[in-house]
């Protein structure tokens, strides 16, 4: 019962830190849309804090199982990367902006354990991709594949910052998307762009 509660409480979290961001959100507001007391929910957790710290490792955590899943369901790099863009846009189109600001400025615990998943898990997974990418022909030779996965990693973070682009004039998403087939088209050879315009035209068709 205990694994329940708490599962139940980080996702009640989630829901109010999605809708309104971190700040604004306190333990009253978690407790009563949860309808439990605030006497249980401190009973799992000690402080609002310590509750962003367990959801962050939780969706980090989920976050690095879907992206093995789509490494070990993929024929080749570039449907690694069509993959890649489906799940990212599952994902920041439901981000606000304001949660990674919140998280940034108020719970640097929190952000820490981001940054530790960046180095370790994105960066290194990239890396490993680019370079099975060029062995398999599809990305282009040349390329410094550990400066390249560090940019495309921070270009991610970037995307959020409302103060590059604020809220109110980009999508969310649209910047995300945009980086990110500008990355994947700039890394790419010739063979690599046919077979990702190839991936795209089938991934619109799906959505149409």
């Amino acid at each position: 019962m205990s694994n329940g509660q708490i599962e139940r409480i980080i996702q009640g979290g989630e829901d109010l830190f999605l809708q309104a961001g971190i700040k604004s959100v306190t333990m009253d507001d978690i407790a009563k849309h949860l309808g439990m007391s605030k006497k249980t929910i401190y009973h799992f957790f000690n402080d609002k804090n310590d509750l962003v710290i367990a959801l962050v490792k939780k969706k980090l955590e989920e976050d690095e199982c879907q992206i093995n899943d789509i490494i070990q369901n993929s024929a080749n790099v570039m449907e690694e990367m069509i993959n890649m863009m489906k799940c990212s846009e599952d994902i920041f189109s439901r981000i606000n902006p304001i949660v990674i600001h919140d998280m940034q400025k108020y719970h640097p615990d929190a952000w820490s354990e981001f940054q530790k998943f960046k180095a370790n898990v994105l960066v290194k997974t990239l890396e490993e991709l680019l370079i099975k990418g060029i062995k398999q022909g599809f990305i282009r030779p040349e390329i410094d594949v550990k400066i390249l996965a560090k940019m495309r990693v921070n270009q991610v973070e970037m995307g959020f910052n409302a103060s590059i682009f604020p809220i109110a004039q980009f999508s969310t998403w649209r910047v995300q998307y945009q980086l990110l087939e500008h990355f994947n088209y700039g890394i790419c050879t010739i063979k690599g762009h046919k077979l990702l315009d190839e991936y795209k035209k089938v991934h619109i068709e799906e959505l149409n």
